[in-house]
């Protein structure tokens, strides 16, 4: 089970949401699995990920103490990859994302030549899963499903809100910040761009996917034209 599951749309809406993870499992293979969570990042690295994520440290994307709001419109919007391999010291959930499906596929293909040791999720459509997992050249292991949101759903947010909000499965993507980068998108007042990396930033373990956020929010723009 991953988080990432609850990431909101049809399964078209996911053609560029890629997320391979290595997980080790505490007290089966945890021991030494730093290297091999650090190796696993450095494969993915080559097939050029939108983002990198340590869930103990955070993305490629990261906020910085030392700035203020403000700089997020000037700052450096390049990500940083290699702080994230660096800076994994610990067990952990390690991810790459990508933003398409042949990427997805060599990564799936070279992580399972490493032969690393450690469990391997993708989260994307069905269909993109199991894509992945033939040309690797294994077979699907197991599904899981998000059964969606129940209840009262008129509650809920825009379907726009919630597709890029929900690419943080820690909820750390605020629904209101999310309706304000839609909003000054709208308005010409910040680019998609910007506004995608603005929101990359406050994901906590980096699977949030700029590139699909950056297709969402043109996309939201459209509409209004």
């Amino acid at each position: 089970m991953t988080n990432t599951l609850h990431r909101f749309g049809d399964a078209q809406s996911f053609r560029d949401d890629f997320i391979v993870f290595a997980i080790a499992s505490r007290g089966k293979n945890d021991e030494g699995s730093v290297p091999k969570l650090r190796r696993f990042l450095e494969i993915a690295l080559q097939f050029k990920p939108v983002n990198l994520g340590d869930a103990r440290h955070g993305g490629a994307y990261r906020p910085s103490r030392s700035m203020s709001p403000i700089a997020h419109w000037n700052r450096d919007n390049s990500p940083n990859f290699q702080k994230v391999i660096e800076g994994l010291d610990t067990t952990t959930t390690a991810a790459a994302v990508f933003d398409n499906l042949e990427a997805a596929e060599q990564c799936t293909k070279a992580v399972r030549e490493a032969d690393l040791g450690l469990s391997i999720n993708i989260s994307t459509s069905i269909e993109g899963a199991v894509a992945c997992c033939n040309v690797a050249g294994i077979p699907r292991h197991s599904a899981g499903y998000s059964l969606g949101f129940e209840g009262k759903t008129e509650h809920l947010p825009n379907s726009d809100v919630l597709a890029l909000s929900t690419m943080c499965g820690h909820g750390m993507v605020s629904m209101s910040l999310s309706k304000k980068m839609i909003d000054w998108v709208k308005e010409g007042r910040r680019t998609p761009d910007q506004a995608a990396v603005v929101l990359s930033r406050f994901c906590s373990c980096g699977v949030f996917n700029p590139s699909r956020a950056r297709r969402l929010l043109e996309e939201a723009r459209e509409r209004t034209k």
